[in-house]
């Protein structure tokens, strides 16, 4: 089997933990190189995943001709210049998200790659779990009806470090909603085939005293009506986070719990009923629930064999950037409507 030629911009934090183990799953994925500032740190990396070339600077790394897509994984803050420079070095692009501090920062990224003819995509992993693909595959057959209300989380514990990129604003572009609320956006439109017009946030830094929020709350409405409630936390201890995602229909509802995060795995329920008649007693004896089965895996095994597919074989982008700089677009709009207290029109 053929295999895409890859190198790791950025090859500690999220990347050591998640993707780059998945990628030694792909059967699709070769990693020729790695690159980290620190010499040491980068060559210890180079090691543990037995890649030809370790490196301190980006450049020398897009310099590598064996090299034909680069997965950056830096802080926000780097992402334009270091994706920008990734396109016109001609590597395809897996970005992780967001794709830059800014919306006009994000466009510049895909204009490059498009004036490049390289294929650029974000890592919204969560797209691969077995459960979330399900849940779409559900609700596009109609199982439970037309539905008409949303709902995901995801939340962890963040105190205050020393030198955490995603606790300044000036780096990540924002805190909790913007690291994690995200992941909830993306899923919700992309599970039910629709994109956000409407937002109205609170937003607020409750807990710690770092500058970027601790707490979100955001209700988002989509263009085909239904309403979506996405809330992210920085302070909230990770053994009691739930990460729920809930869809309600009329026919039915689909609640699923533990799914949204780093690895695949959860439980899913659902209830489909065939008798929408009224009832005074308001009786919810849950008789038709049942537990989802599907398929589990890595996602990140999964991001990447499918961005190997789309760059080796066609395959259309699972991804592509223009989706998740919309959902910035989402973001930064509640953010917007957090301090004007106001609704804010999503364009």
């Amino acid at each position: 089997m053929r295999k895409l030629k890859w190198g790791v911009i950025g090859a500690g934090g999220i990347a050591d933990r998640r993707t780059l183990p998945g990628m030694m799953l792909a059967e699709n994925a070769e990693l020729v190189a790695v690159m980290e500032i620190d010499s040491e740190r980068s060559e210890a990396l180079r090691e543990k995943y037995n890649a030809k070339a370790a490196y301190t600077d980006y450049n020398e790394l897009l310099a590598n001709d064996e090299i034909e897509a680069v997965y950056i994984a830096s802080p926000v803050v780097c992402h334009k210049e270091q994706a920008i420079a990734a396109a016109r070095a001609g590597k395809h692009i897996l970005l992780e998200k967001p794709a830059a501090v800014t919306i006009e920062d994000g466009q510049a990224i895909l204009n490059a790659a498009n004036e490049a003819g390289v294929l650029i995509a974000s890592g919204f992993m969560m797209r691969y779990h077995g459960y979330h693909q399900k849940i779409r595959e559900m609700i596009a057959n109609g199982d439970i009806g037309e539905v008409v209300s949303a709902r995901a989380q995801l939340t962890c514990w963040y105190p205050e470090i020393e030198g955490a990129w995603r606790q300044d604003k000036a780096k990540s572009g924002g805190g909790a909603l913007m690291d994690m609320g995200v992941h909830c956006i993306d899923l919700i439109e992309y599970i039910l085939g629709h994109k956000a017009v409407e937002v109205c946030g609170f937003n607020d830094t409750r807990t710690f005293s770092y500058n970027v929020d601790d707490s979100s709350n955001i209700l988002i409405k989509l263009d085909n009506g239904v309403c979506a409630y996405v809330d992210s936390h920085f302070n909230i201890p990770d053994e009691a986070a739930f990460c729920r995602m809930e869809f309600y229909g009329t026919k039915g509802s689909i609640l699923a719990e533990g799914t949204i995060g780093q690895v695949e795995g959860g439980t899913v329920k659902a209830v489909i009923t065939s008798e929408n008649g009224y009832d005074a007693q308001q009786n919810r004896e849950a008789n038709g629930a049942f537990t989802v089965e599907a398929a589990l895996g890595n996602m990140y095994r999964k991001e990447i064999e499918s961005f190997g597919n789309s760059v080796l074989n066609g395959a259309e982008l699972t991804v592509p950037l223009s989706d998740a700089i919309h959902v910035q677009k989402v973001a930064l709009a509640a953010y917007k409507s957090s301090e004007e207290k106001k609704f804010e029109k999503v364009d």
